[in-house]
């Protein structure tokens, strides 16, 4: 296990809904959702909303439900982007090793930085002091030797916190470390764990690498090594995205087109925020449907110019859709947008995280 590096992650709270509050004073302490209503799907939520279990890529109707009283207010993208450009410069006051994932988060690595400070613990309060004085919204930071343990580390004091993951802590923590929290396994991987009597790490750690790969495929190398704390990949200050996909696994299989439209609409929503979120446009949409018995179909549509948002994602899918060769019950539906507006390519997969986040 490589235990001299030290890397930070650093995600704003609830950044959408503060941004609003914080512009729109009358909205502080009040449960609000950015994007959403009775059509559309839940940008961000504030922390208020999420008392009430309203959460991100909800769809607007089952939020209301959940909260009758809940403020929605359009997605101020523009807005957003310039104050995210603000909190990068300070990023690069300390390092230039800064991997941006969205408007809201990144990874630095501040094992040599530009402030000479020995303690990344001290240069995450410091950032995390400077992106409030300077926007007047909070942000929280995890701090360990690696990008796994950073993002996951950064959730637990959430909002306006950090946590450090010592390396002499690491195993331990792991261990003890319940694996819906395992950042990669979502809702869905972690249902199938606990019928397997997985509940924690420990748990996990006990499975051989032979007996993961079985159970798990490909992942089951990754489960392996992180709960060992190991994780090499290094930040990325250039990763460029290839594609943004979008998929969303069903609890229950989708039995009629009825269904399976609902979904893509939903989809198509969610597609359409990520893309905003990262400034991406595309002019190819790929629609991806895994049936019950596992088998996979994908179909794409490539055209001159850049497909324009959720409208016209959904559709496309839905002609897609109509190129089917089998009706068949479906356990999985995927759009992904490619052949970006993005010189170098580099692929990248974006899951959907309502109602399921799984490592692929």
């Amino acid at each position: 296990m490589q235990t001299d590096r030290k890397i930070i992650h650093i995600d704003m709270d609830a950044f959408y809904a503060s941004v609003e509050q914080h512009d729109f004073p009358e909205l502080k302490g009040k449960p609000l959702a950015v994007g959403g209503g009775m059509y559309g799907v839940v940008a961000a939520a504030s922390y208020e909303a999420r008392k009430f279990g309203v959460r991100s890529a909800m769809p607007g109707k089952i939020a209301l439900e959940k909260c009758p009283q809940l403020i929605v207010v359009k997605p101020r993208f523009q807005r957003y982007k310039e104050i995210s450009q603000q909190i990068r410069k300070i990023f690069y006051e300390f390092t230039d090793l800064v991997e941006p994932l969205s408007l809201d988060e990144a990874y630095l690595d501040v094992t040599e930085n530009k402030k000479n400070m020995e303690s990344a613990n001290d240069i995450a309060r410091e950032i995390r002091k400077r992106i409030f004085e300077e926007t007047g919204l909070t942000a929280s930071a995890g701090i360990s030797i690696n990008k796994f343990l950073a993002k996951v580390a950064s959730d637990y004091n959430k909002p306006n916190g950090q946590k450090t993951i010592h390396p002499t802590q690491i195993l331990d923590f792991m261990e003890d470390l319940p694996i819906e929290k395992f950042f990669g396994i979502g809702k869905v991987t972690a249902n199938k764990m606990h019928e397997l009597h997985i509940f924690k790490g420990s748990d996990l750690k006990r499975k051989s690498l032979d007996d993961l790969i079985k159970l798990f495929g490909k992942s089951g190398n990754y489960y392996y090594n992180v709960v060992r704390g190991i994780h090499n990949s290094e930040v990325k200050p250039h990763r460029i995205q290839k594609s943004v996909a979008v998929e969303e696994t069903f609890w229950e299989n989708l039995l009629d087109e009825e269904a399976v439209f609902k979904q893509l609409k939903i989809i198509s929503e969610e597609l359409e925020i990520r893309l905003s979120k990262k400034e991406i446009k595309g002019k190819s949409l790929t629609l991806k449907i895994k049936y019950k018995d596992f088998t996979q179909y994908t179909r794409s549509k490539t055209q001159e110019v850049y497909f324009d948002g959720s409208l016209d994602f959904y559709e496309t899918a839905q002609k897609l859709w109509e190129l089917r060769p089998f009706d068949k019950p479906v356990r999985l539906l995927g759009l992904s947008l490619s052949n970006l507006n993005i010189s170098e390519k580099k692929q990248i997969s974006v899951q959907l995280k309502i109602p399921f986040e799984e490592f692929d």
